[in-house]
């Protein structure tokens, strides 16, 4: 049996990840679930796959915690610290898919163990790529993306000849605003900006989407796990979803893996790694597809791209600067303190007014993060919605 921790059990990539697992019970041993605040949910997957622990972010969430758990013989623990542990318990196999930055301890804390590390997160590769993977080599760890494009490019790239890659292109549906104008995306609301017409996820990587910062984040991700320079990575939008990346070679010979819009597939590919499982998914219907559409992105509608690429290339603290901004942006935007437009307004001023040197430790990537968030916190009181 592989052992199995989810981190972020409750959203929508634990979600999928429990729903794989859970069909093929005989397989998998559960050694830690965990979840931000949502007890009930966390509780009732931790019995339903007869987990060995369970841990709640919110530490004033414990006692509730273990009321629902009493008698379960399941232990129930609580606080951010406790989400480390649980990282440290050695799994064979980590999922780690808690949204934003505060999925990075607990990536670190996994690495340690020397095991299977699943990044469906990717802040913790922008911010803190070099830290990351200098952890992973350290620790004998490996590494695998489940991210749909990351997964794509996984399953195609040649890592034993790197040098005959010419190019990777990673695909984006575009968003729910692909076809609008700057006019209309003024008045973007929030309930439409977290309707995606193609993927089902939370809230904060919907927005991501709708302004494409979701893909420019991908795209440092993408530097950091493939042995490429950042000019051999481009950005086509493909509004179907069915073709998740691609892979260019020298001779012109292009790989592309193709797939529903569902993250069961991709998460399934690095849970069975090396060997394949089944899953839920009917077959493509190519007939019924019919079609399949590229367009090059729009930079002035969706200037997180922009953004996105300059940090990748000038390094150092850039990217975590821009992710912090963002995470304070997207905050802002669905609490309704932000305009839809600004949310890349706010990364480019504070990138703009705050420029660190490159840290080394992830100390320091968190001490840049908290002063990024600061500055993006300033320039959101400054705007009026």
């Amino acid at each position: 049996m592989k052992s199995i921790t989810i981190l972020g059990a409750t959203g929508s990539v634990g979600s999928s990840t429990l729903d794989l697992i859970e069909r093929e019970p005989e397989r998998f041993d559960v050694l830690a679930l965990t979840a931000n605040c949502d007890v009930a949910k966390l509780a009732a997957a931790a019995i339903r796959t007869n987990a060995r622990r369970a841990v709640v972010a919110d530490a004033g969430r414990l006692d509730e915690l273990r009321d629902t758990l009493a008698g379960t013989g399941i232990e129930a623990r609580g606080g951010a610290q406790e989400i480390c542990e649980a990282a440290r318990m050695g799994a064979d196999w980590t999922m780690a898919a808690i949204v934003g930055l505060a999925g990075l301890a607990p990536v670190m804390a996994a690495l340690e163990k020397g095991g299977t590390v699943v990044l469906a997160n990717k802040e913790p590769l922008v911010s803190a790529g070099d830290i990351v993977t200098a952890a992973a080599a350290h620790y004998g760890a490996t590494l695998l993306p489940a991210d749909s494009e990351h997964n794509a490019i996984y399953q195609c790239f040649d890592f034993a000849r790197p040098e005959r890659v010419r190019r990777i292109i990673l695909t984006a549906s575009g968003g729910p605003f692909r076809d609008w104008d700057l006019v209309a995306m003024r008045s973007v609301t929030p309930e439409q900006a977290v309707a995606h017409p193609n993927w089902s996820m939370g809230a904060k990587i919907s927005v991501d989407s709708a302004t494409m910062m979701n893909k420019g984040l991908e795209l440092i991700e993408a530097a950091r796990l493939f042995p490429v320079a950042p000019a051999a990575l481009e950005i086509i939008v493909h509004r179907q979803s069915v073709i998740h990346s691609m892979v260019e070679y020298v001779d012109g010979s292009i790989l592309a893996q193709l797939g529903p819009s569902d993250m069961r597939v991709p998460i399934a590919h690095t849970l069975a790694w090396p060997d394949r499982m089944e899953t839920p998914m009917a077959p493509l219907d190519f007939a019924a597809l019919g079609r399949l559409d590229f367009a090059e992105p729009d930079p002035e509608r969706f200037p997180a791209l922009a953004l996105a690429r300059q940090a990748l290339e000038a390094g150092g603290a850039r990217p975590a600067i821009l992710n912090a901004a963002n995470e304070v942006a997207v905050a802002a935007f669905l609490s309704g303190r932000l305009n839809f437009l600004e949310i890349a307004a706010i990364s480019a001023d504070t990138l703009d007014r705050y420029d660190p040197a490159a840290p080394d430790s992830l100390d320091a990537v968190l001490a840049i993060d908290a002063e990024a968030r600061r500055y993006a916190v300033e320039r959101v009181k400054d705007c009026v919605v």
